[in-house]
C-alpha cells in the first residue's frame, strides 16, 4: 500500500497539517452527505414521524460516537507520545487495550439496549406514537455497533500511523455504500425505517472490516500486540484505559452533549410546538454533524501534530499547529454559516415537504442555528489543543461548558425570553459563551508567562 510520508518531528506545518486535513476533510464531508441522504429517504420514503423517531435513537448512537473517540482520541494522543519517544511496542500496546475496551463496552450497550428497549426510548423523550418506529430503527442498528466502534476509533489510529488517505478511504467506503442501502431498503425493498436501520449496520460492518484489515495486513508502526494474561497485566492495562479516557473524555463529552442537546430538544420542541417541532428540530440535529464533522476535522487534522510534537518538548511547533488550525476553524465555521443561511430553502426541501408544518417551523429556526458555527468550530479546536496536550482537566471542562452546563439551561429559559425563536438560539448563546470564556483564559495564561 502506498504511504503519506508524514514527518511530525521534522516536516513543514503548513504541509503536515494540509496532508491530513483534506483526507479527513473528506471523509467527514461523506459522512455528512450519508447524514443529509438518510434524512431525505427517511423523510420523503417513510415521513416525518419516522424523522422523529430516529431524532429520538440518535442520542444513543451519539454516546456509542463518543466512545469511539474517547479511546481512539486518548489512544492516539498518547501513542504520538510514546512515538515521539522511540516507543513503538507501548504505543501498540496502547492501541490494542483502547480496542478491548471499547469492545467491551459497546457488548454491554447492545444488551442493555436488547433487554430494555422500551424504557431506553422513553428515557430518550420517546412518545407512544413514536414508539414503534423507534423500536424497529434502534433494534437492526444493535448488529452494527461494535464494527461501528473499530471505526470510529481506528480513523485517529490510521492517521497516526502515517495513512490519512486510507482513513478517508474507509469514511468514503462506508458512506456511500450506507447511501445506497439506504436508497435500496426505502424505496425498491420499501422496507421504511427499519430498512434505513439495516443500511446503517451493514456499512458499519464493511468499514469495521477495512480497519481491522488495515492494522492486520498494511499498518507501518501501530499493531495489535498480544496482552499477557496475568495480573500485573490486567493492572496495567485498566490504569492505561483509565487514562486513555481520562485524555478522550472531552471527545466523549462532545458527543454526549449532541446527544443531550437532542434529548433536551426533543422535549422542549414537544413541550412548545408537538411532534411538527421535533421534526422541524430534527432537520437541525441532521445538519448538526455538517457543522461537527467540519470542524472536527480541523481538531482531528492538528491532533497528531501537536501530540507528537508535545512529546518531543517542541513548543513553537506546537504553537504553530495551534494558530493554523484556528484560522482553518474560522474560514471552515464562516463558511458552515453561509451555507446554511443561503441554502436554508434547499436544505430544509431536502427533509420535508413544503406542504408539512415542521417545514415551516424548520424555514424560520435553522437561520438562528447556524450562528452556532463558528464559535462551535473555535471551541472545538481549542479543546483538541488541550487533549493534544493531555491537558485533560481543561478540555473537559471547556466541553462540559458549551455542552450541558450552558446549553441545557438555555434551552429552557430563552424560550420563555423571547419565544419559541430561543429554541434554536440555545446552541448558538451557549458556544459564543463558551469561546469568551476559553479566549479569555488563554490569552490570560499566555500574558502571565
Amino acid at each position: 500500500m502506498e504511504r503519506d510520508k508524514l514527518d511530525f518531528r521534522n516536516g513543514k506545518i503548513g504541509n503536515l497539517f494540509r496532508a491530513i486535513f483534506f483526507p479527513t476533510l473528506i471523509g467527514m464531508l461523506f459522512n455528512s452527505a450519508l447524514n443529509l441522504c438518510d434524512g431525505m429517504f427517511v423523510g420523503h420514503g417513510v415521513g416525518s414521524n419516522a424523522l422523529a423517531a430516529i431524532n429520538i435513537v440518535a442520542p444513543l448512537f451519539m454516546i456509542c460516537i463518543g466512545i469511539g473517540l474517547m479511546f481512539g482520541i486518548g489512544a492516539s494522543v498518547i501513542g504520538g507520545i510514546r512515538l515521539a519517544e522511540g516507543n513503538e511496542k507501548a504505543a501498540r500496546i496502547i492501541m490494542t487495550q483502547a480496542y478491548i475496551a471499547g469492545a467491551v463496552i459497546f457488548g454491554l450497550v447492545v444488551i442493555v439496549s436488547l433487554l430494555f428497549t422500551k424504557e431506553l426510548l422513553y428515557a430518550l423523550g420517546c412518545s407512544p406514537t413514536l414508539e414503534d418506529l423507534a423500536a424497529d430503527y434502534l433494534l437492526w442498528l444493535l448488529p452494527g455497533l461494535v464494527f461501528f466502534y473499530l471505526q470510529c476509533a481506528g480513523m485517529m489510529l490510521i492517521r497516526l500511523d502515517g495513512s490519512p488517505r486510507y482513513a478517508m478511504s474507509v469514511q468514503i467506503v462506508g458512506a456511500v455504500l450506507n447511501i445506497f442501502l439506504d436508497w435500496l431498503m426505502v424505496f425498491p425493498l420499501g422496507l421504511g425505517i427499519k430498512g434505513a436501520s439495516m443500511a446503517t449496520s451493514l456499512s458499519c460492518i464493511v468499514a469495521g472490516l477495512m480497519v481491522v484489515a488495515y492494522f492486520v495486513f498494511f499498518a507501518d508502526k501501530l499493531k495489535f500486540y498480544r496482552l499477557r494474561l496475568t495480573v500485573k497485566s490486567l493492572r496495567l492495562s485498566i490504569r492505561n484505559v483509565g487514562y486513555m479516557a481520562k485524555i478522550g473524555m472531552a471527545t466523549f463529552i462532545a458527543e454526549l452533549a449532541i446527544g443531550v442537546m437532542m434529548v433536551t430538544g426533543n422535549y422542549m420542541f414537544m413541550s412548545v410546538l408537538g411532534e411538527s417541532g421535533v421534526a422541524a428540530f430534527s432537520v437541525g440535529c441532521y445538519l448538526f454533524p455538517l457543522i461537527f464533522s467540519i470542524s472536527n476535522a480541523v481538531a482531528q487534522s492538528s491532533q497528531p501534530i501537536i501530540s507528537y510534537n508535545y512529546g518531543a518538548g517542541q513548543w513553537q511547533r506546537v504553537r504553530k499547529a495551534l494558530r493554523l488550525a484556528l484560522l482553518t476553524a474560522c474560514a471552515c465555521g464562516a463558511f458552515i454559516s453561509l451555507v446554511m443561511w443561503v441554502g436554508l430553502g434547499l436544505l430544509t426541501a431536502v427533509f420535508l415537504e413544503a406542504s408539512e408544518t415542521a417545514y415551516g417551523i424548520a424555514v424560520d429556526g435553522l437561520p438562528l442555528l447556524g450562528l452556532c458555527a463558528l464559535p462551535f468550530a473555535l471551541n472545538i479546536t481549542f479543546i483538541g489543543y488541550y487533549q493534544s496536550c493531555e491537558r485533560a482537566g481543561r478540555s473537559i471542562t471547556y466541553m462540559l461548558l458549551r455542552g450541558i452546563v450552558l446549553m441545557v439551561p438555555g434551552f429552557v429559559l430563552l424560550p420563555r425570553l423571547v419565544g419559541s425563536a430561543g429554541l434554536w438560539l440555545a446552541i448558538p448563546a451557549s458556544e459564543l459563551l463558551t469561546v469568551v470564556i476559553i479566549v479569555t483564559a488563554y490569552a490570560w495564561s499566555h500574558m502571565r508567562r
